[in-house]
């Protein structure tokens, strides 16, 4: 399995951001959110609690995806990254994770 591969199928997230380029990553001890309780950078995360509160690994098995609350955030000016956690969940959707 060729390295990009690995990556498209590894969970760190419940919204599909790539937690493999944080730079918060190391600092802060962070295994990304499907691998801790609580957020390092706040109180919580409403992404991570409303997939959690459904059952689902991440964003891309929701019946709603991509719903509002996801696409506020993939698209946010100063934390979005122009929805490439969407497609991220989407191909994690497409390759039955």
């Amino acid at each position: 399995m060729t390295r990009g591969k690995e990556t498209a199928m590894t969970i760190e997230s419940r919204c599909g951001i790539s937690c493999e380029g944080c730079a918060h990553r190391e600092p802060m001890r962070c295994a990304g959110c499907t691998q801790i309780q609580k957020p390092f950078w706040g109180d919580g995360c409403p992404v991570k609690a409303c997939c959690e509160e459904k059952g689902h690994a991440h964003c891309g098995q929701c019946g709603e995806f991509p719903c509002a609350l996801l696409e506020r955030f993939a698209y946010d000016e100063r934390q979005g990254d122009g929805g490439a956690r969407i497609e991220q969940c989407r191909r994690w959707k497409e390759g039955g994770v």
